[in-house]
């Protein structure tokens, strides 16, 4: 009985190991970095002296990523990157199948050496287990130089001319936006009046719980995140109170003009009385109401012939 313990115990953190392996990590944070900086989403904004720190792109976004121009690939790189690829695909194979063996064994089906039917079974197991993946490593393996042989030849392309201002723009890292679809504007007094109003203004609509007022002064994405962070709030019965929002210190990190429409980037490092409170006692569950916190962050505005400035990202620096 304690030997029989022992076998399930050992499977079952074999199948975990297998599981955590096979897993793919998602990154399931509230509020952080979401919302949209236009052809910029994909793009760090620059460092200032508010934010020194690099910020990392918008995580959370409708906005469309493009994906970053490669130069094609003669076909003998291709081919050699074939294997790479079929090897993933292989690795992912042997897993399923030890997992379904292990998942089989738990269920009493399993390796016949391990639950008792005989060592012939489990040599037929065995058996049936390496042909499987004998035939997939031959499959995987003549797929690569079919691919090259019916391929068309990119060389003809990767040699087509480029301009020279094509190489001159050409960035250190990929960068989703030229000079062409976007220039860079001046940032007026009224601009950052209208900048700090917005920041009042939002922190108090949230803590209202105000959907009307967040749809005035947010874009429906921002204020798609927002209402959804507040939902949550409802949902665990709790309320976020923030008040007392001051600006301390702003920058200008960048501005510019696309499609019709105004972006402007600003790094704000303001402080607040910000807490979490119980929606039916009032209980204090987190932070502290005498004492405000300081929080630095970059917030995108937007605006165009439609509407005012309204706030369009938010991300943690």
């Amino acid at each position: 009985m304690s030997e029989m313990k022992f076998r399930n115990i050992s499977a079952i953190t074999m199948c975990l190991a297998v599981f955590v392996m096979a897993a793919t990590p998602a990154d399931a944070r509230r509020g952080g970095s979401f919302g949209s900086r236009g052809s910029r989403t994909a793009v760090a904004p620059p460092a200032t002296a508010t934010a020194p720190n690099q910020v990392a792109p918008v995580q959370r976004t409708m906005t469309n990523k493009p994906a970053p121009a490669t130069a094609a690939a003669p076909n003998a790189r291709a081919a050699a990157g074939a294997p790479a690829r079929s090897g993933g695909m292989m690795k992912g194979l042997i897993g399923g199948l030890i997992a379904g063996g292990l998942i089989g064994m738990l269920l009493g089906n399993g390796f016949g050496a391990l639950n008792g039917s005989g060592i012939l079974m489990a040599l037929l197991q065995a058996a049936l287990i390496g042909g499987l993946i004998w035939f997939a490593l031959r499959m995987f393996r003549r797929r690569p130089a079919m691919a090259a042989a019916g391929a068309p030849n990119m060389t003809a392309f990767a040699a087509a001319p480029e301009t020279a201002h094509a190489r001159a723009a050409t960035p250190a890292q990929p960068q989703f936006y030229t000079a062409s679809s976007s220039r860079d504007i001046a940032i007026t007094m009224d601009d950052k009046m209208a900048f700090e109003r917005l920041l009042g203004d939002v922190q108090d609509a949230f803590s209202r719980e105000d959907y009307a007022g967040l749809r005035a002064c947010t874009t429906p994405e921002v204020m798609s995140y927002l209402a959804e962070e507040l939902g949550q709030n409802a949902t665990q019965g709790q309320r976020n109170e923030v008040s007392g929002t001051e600006l301390l210190n702003a920058e200008v990190a960048e501005a510019w003009s696309e499609s019709g429409a105004d972006y402007a980037t600003i790094a704000m490092e303001y402080q607040s009385i910000d807490v979490m409170r119980d929606r039916n006692s009032g209980a204090l569950i987190a932070g502290d109401p005498a004492v405000p916190s300081r929080t630095t962050e970059l917030w995108t505005f937007v605006k165009d012939a439609s509407h005012p400035w309204r706030l369009s990202a938010i991300q943690q620096a």
